[in-house]
């Protein structure tokens, strides 16, 4: 019989030590020489990349990017982090220009043509048809004396002294570099123009990095039926709500500002203390004096990492006076998927 499901395939033998440590070396290798070739462009960066992201910044129109082959792949992502982080952008591929593509692009827009040897003919053909539109470029390219670097408005040097490839041919460190130039553009430009966290997880609504954003307190509290006592109020009445309301009660004044919280834990530090006379306590005499609260404008997020940092279960949510509002629980929060 012919063996079905996950253990059909038995998982290859380990290497043994000294295989592997090799394995490893080649694969530190790679990381080692992107990561020298990524300090000497961080050292490069300068006049021109300040001029580039006060081009696209002060542009009306949008931001194309285009490069071919693993260019083209470095463009795309480059695209894609613009438009998330608040600079419209979009990828055209050089081919496809120039049979009706460049319909998309105006004379407001700008255009970063990704080439590492700045001679892609492809390119070069898509930045003659830029020109006659008026559109300013910015050419990202490892030979900034190229063609595509001479002719361009602007060239951001992404030159490497090798590719991590041992042949010195597959697009390895080359692309790194021109992905990382994308990167430090689309962060400048989000900080040239106040681009706001709120703003990021507006464009970013269905995933859970928009949930963490945008939710709010007053999303997830509980508004009616609170568990809420006086300070005089007996413990046993304490326990009931204790039992009945998830494990949190507020102490609250006749204006029903906060004066504590009394908890299960509380409860029990005290009738440790006290097995003999517990019941006779009030809640105000065993209650947490100055508990942990939220706002109902905060982030979810905030109030969960407040929760989790000092161990309690649920928050109060009070207003500018000290009243209470409702409360969050740590449950309600995880189930709405901020945290």
């Amino acid at each position: 019989m012919t063996p079905v499901g996950p253990s059909a395939v038995a998982p290859p033998a380990p290497p043994a030590p000294a295989r592997a440590e090799l394995i490893a070396e080649r694969g530190r290798a790679v990381i080692r020489k992107e990561r020298l070739a990524l300090e000497a462009l961080e050292a490069r960066l300068g006049q021109r990349f300040a001029e580039a992201v006060l081009l696209i910044a002060r542009s009306r129109g949008r931001v194309v990017v285009a490069g071919v082959g693993k260019s083209g792949l470095v463009g795309r992502k480059i695209a894609a982090t613009l438009t998330s982080t608040g600079t419209p952008a979009t990828f055209l591929h050089p081919a496809d220009s120039v049979h009706g593509d460049l319909g998309i692009v105006g004379a407001d827009d700008v255009a970063i043509l990704i080439s590492k040897s700045g001679e892609s003919p492809e390119v070069l053909e898509l930045l003659a048809h830029l020109q006659r539109f008026g559109t300013r470029t910015v050419a990202v390219t490892g030979v900034p004396g190229s063609t595509l670097g001479r002719q361009c408005d602007l060239v951001l040097d992404a030159a490497v002294q090798e590719e991590a490839c041992p042949h010195d041919l597959a697009p390895t460190t080359s692309t790194t570099a021109a992905m990382a130039i994308g990167d430090a553009l689309a962060v400048a430009l989000l900080l040239e123009k106040g681009f706001r966290r709120e703003d990021f997880a507006r464009l970013h609504p269905g995933g859970s990095l928009g949930k963490k954003l945008l939710t709010r307190v007053a999303d997830v509290m509980l508004r009616e039926r609170l568990p809420l006592l006086p300070a005089t109020a007996p413990m046993l009445d304490g326990v009931v709500q204790l039992a009945e309301r998830r494990g949190t009660v507020m102490v609250v004044d006749e204006e029903r500002r906060l004066l504590g919280v009394f908890t299960a834990g509380d409860m029990t530090r005290y009738i440790t203390a006290h097995e003999s006379e517990w019941l006779r306590a009030s809640v105000g005499a065993i209650m947490t004096r100055e508990p942990r609260t939220a706002r109902e404008d905060e982030l979810g997020s905030a109030a969960v990492y407040r929760m989790e940092r000092h161990g309690v279960m649920a928050l109060p949510v009070l207003d500018a006076d000290r009243r209470v509002t409702g409360i969050v629980h740590l449950h309600d929060l995880l189930h709405a998927g901020v945290a």
